[in-house]
């Protein structure tokens, strides 16, 4: 496990490149509605915002330099558990819902985006500095995300929007916890002890 989570650690970020390229590309043949067609960019955007955010390790480091004090509270495997089956997974099966039962039970989709964006604002206004993956959130996340649930909203009905909204919201919820725990446990532990280049799980 540990030899496959170093090999993902060093080619997801490629992959998540090529794959958004690839899907971009196949985009203008793909025979959707323009509802589940917006449900289906989200994957390969969001690829693209991993690009801009992973590459180098980069948000793993700023997030553990500049939210945690220097501690190694954001490891390799939490970066890789919450990209790949967390982010592409709800993506891929809100893409099958969109298909299957209609685009609004899609639209956890826009709204992870649209909360992950909001996120990225709120720290750069903190942190008053760039953080990995603010470009991207403002010029790609934003008005996809606004826009396909504006589109998919006239006619969703509230049940839909606020499953969507509600999952997105547990979901980051549930992200902040989980590493705010083990911030917690470095602090108790050892207070003085971290190192920000750590790669373990």
């Amino acid at each position: 496990m540990l030899k496959l989570q170093a090999w993902l650690a060093d080619y997801w970020v490629i992959g998540a490149g090529f794959m958004a390229a690839s899907l971009i590309a196949a985009a203008p043949v793909v025979p959707l509605s323009l509802p589940v067609f917006l449900i289906f960019l989200h994957s390969p955007v969001y690829m693209v915002h991993q690009v801009e955010e992973h590459t180098g390790d980069r948000f793993r480091k700023f997030a553990n330099e500049h939210v945690f004090g220097g501690r190694d509270a954001l490891t390799v495997g939490s970066v890789l558990v919450i990209n790949l089956p967390f982010v592409w997974g709800i993506n891929l099966l809100a893409l099958y819902a969109a298909f299957l039962w209609g685009p609004a039970w899609g639209l956890v989709a826009p709204y992870v985006m649209i909360v992950n964006a909001l996120a990225h604002l709120v720290t750069s206004a903190r942190l008053r500095k760039y953080n990995p993956g603010l470009v991207t959130s403002v010029i790609l996340f934003l008005p996809l995300s606004v826009v396909t649930i504006w589109m998919i909203g006239w006619t969703a009905g509230l049940v839909p929007q606020l499953t969507g909204a509600v999952l997105a919201i547990l979901l980051h919820l549930a992200i902040i916890a989980g590493v705010s725990a083990r911030y917690r446990s470095l602090v108790a532990t050892s207070p003085q002890g971290f190192n920000v280049s750590r790669r373990d799980a």
